[in-house]
């Protein structure tokens, strides 16, 4: 299992984490994913690098934005 960390601009609280981290979750391949609001860090655990698209996707169906990885 691999980790992938990504910085998504506007997470603002606990419901926020949870918003990105089941919009993320639902990607193929992805088996864990945590939030954390404070430093806008997610961190998504898969066997391989998820799709960027299938991400960036995610995040902005979330409602947040995609700042890095």
């Amino acid at each position: 299992m691999e980790r992938f960390e990504y910085h998504v601009v506007g997470m603002t609280c606990e419901h926020c984490e949870r918003r990105v981290a089941g919009e993320l979750g639902a990607i193929d391949g992805v088996v864990s994913v945590t939030a954390d609001a404070a430093t806008g860090l997610v961190v998504v655990s898969a066997p391989s690098r998820p799709d960027p698209a299938a991400i960036a996707g995610a995040v902005d169906e979330a409602g947040y934005e995609l700042a890095g990885a």
